[in-house]
């Protein structure tokens, strides 16, 4: 079966240059293959494109409706090519990347300007969501995530270390006690991330593997750690976050990190997830190599 892009290319240079010989030369194929094309098309669309004689060929009135669509069609088709191929070359075109909403806004938002200064010619599409996204499905480029992987055919480059903090507020440890076992967090107003495997169907999990469970019971839950900040930080209960949600509550000391008898969870690290393809587009690379080097110069700790 022939190609019916090369055909719709037989026939616009045909027309163009009025003759198949003409058109032939200048796609580098023979006369007669050329015949052929043309004589697909017709085949196809069950009339005649050209009038051909041995010394002329002209447009039917279908022809002329005909070669108006290809030369649209076929011009875009050269500007999308033309785009790709800037891309193996020129870190250009749009980037879309996901990160979760609090650490997108605290974090990669702020990096944003100087990535852009550096490459004026990319143009970022940010999603912020605490939602699993599906790379390929959702064509995402990017995705940063926090936490342990889960065996995936995406690729991923570590960014650092996330450490996780158990607080509360200074009004809130005066009034109710300062906790200094695991056990005694049951007898706390503890407020739960319902999007965490840490703190799901009302326990917290401690330990270097998560093997300690302790009930607990609360009257909030949120799906957004910096809802939970807000209300801890207002005296409201105990939270087990990230460092990177509480980290300057705990400068400014409106929250007191706790010192329990056991370690608290590995979070399992910040990563950028990319498609694995052994050609990724200078526009990704460009943004990793970008994230490593911005997030090395941080300790590895967020």
């Amino acid at each position: 079966m022939l190609d019916r892009f090369t055909s719709m290319r037989v026939f616009e240079q045909a027309a163009t240059r009025g003759s198949l010989s003409a058109a032939a030369r200048h796609l580098g194929i023979s006369p007669t293959m050329a015949t052929k094309h043309i004589d697909a098309l017709e085949a196809r669309f069950g009339v005649k494109l050209l009038h051909r004689t041995t010394r002329q060929l002209t447009l039917t009135d279908a022809g002329s409706e005909y070669l108006q669509a290809c030369q649209r069609i076929l011009q875009e088709l050269d500007e999308a090519e033309s785009e790709i191929q800037a891309q193996r070359h020129d870190a250009v075109g749009r980037l879309r990347m996901n990160v979760p909403l609090s650490f997108g806004t605290r974090f990669i938002a702020p990096l944003l300007p100087n990535f852009s200064r550096r490459y004026p010619l990319i143009e970022i599409e940010l999603g912020l969501s605490d939602q699993q996204q599906n790379l390929l499905q959702d064509r995402w480029d990017l995705i940063i995530r926090i936490g342990h992987l889960v065996d995936s055919s995406l690729k991923a480059r570590r960014l650092g270390n996330c450490p996780m903090k158990v607080c509360a507020s200074p009004d809130y440890l005066q009034k109710h006690g300062i906790p200094r076992r695991v056990e005694e967090l049951s007898g706390h107003n503890c407020l739960s991330y319902t999007l965490s495997p840490l703190q799901g169907n009302g326990s917290w999990l401690f330990g270097v593997g998560g093997e300690i469970k302790v009930p607990v019971k609360g009257n909030l839950q949120a799906d957004n750690g910096d809802a939970l900040l807000a209300a801890a930080i207002h005296g409201q209960g105990v939270i087990y976050q990230p460092n990177f949600i509480v980290s300057d509550a705990l400068a400014n000391q409106s929250l007191v990190a706790l010192e329990l008898d056991h370690p608290l969870v590995d979070l399992g690290g910040l990563h950028v997830l990319f498609a694995p393809d052994r050609r990724l587009p200078l526009k990704v690379r460009a943004m990793i190599d970008y994230l490593v080097e911005v997030f090395s110069d941080t300790n590895h700790d967020v």
